[in-house]
């Protein structure tokens, strides 16, 4: 994996973390961003070391995500199997879905199969391979519905 590509898989793990702070704590979006540029990329804490990630793609996708947060819940919604709703999701699993929906929507500069593999990944960082796949099926068919 390039350096290049590993600063955009961190980017996308932190800002999911960020999306789940703002959802939980409502820290304001200029507060968090900053929290994460001092403290959290590329920092090392509780002796681990977290990857650099690519600034300006994390903020972009934190940015993008929160300001178009009712279309990309409108979207998801209508994809989400008959019986499930937002509300009904774990809440990293929802931040996944957000984030990942905002890049199929708005970052044409990522083609779509590298975009939907990044958040399975990111997925498997949280969740069991069966919720894994789930955020695949689900972000394929919000990139058939907006690519």
């Amino acid at each position: 994996m390039t350096t290049s590509k590993k600063a955009r898989t961190a980017a996308r793990l932190a800002a999911v973390q960020a999306l789940y702070q703002h959802e939980m704590e409502g820290t304001p979006i200029a507060s968090l961003l900053d929290e994460f540029h001092r403290h959290r990329l590329g920092a090392v804490i509780d002796d681990e070391q977290y990857l650099a990630a690519e600034v300006a793609f994390f903020d972009d996708v934190v940015k993008g995500a929160l300001a178009r947060r009712e279309d990309i819940d409108d979207l998801l919604g209508r994809k989400l199997a008959q019986g499930w709703s937002l509300k009904r999701l774990d809440k990293t699993m929802l931040q996944i879905l957000r984030a990942g929906t905002y890049e199929l929507m708005a970052r044409a500069d990522v083609p779509t199969g590298a975009a939907i593999t990044e958040y399975v990944d990111v997925a498997h960082a949280f969740f069991q391979p069966r919720e894994a796949k789930f955020v695949n099926g689900v972000l394929d068919a919000v990139a058939k519905a907006v690519r």
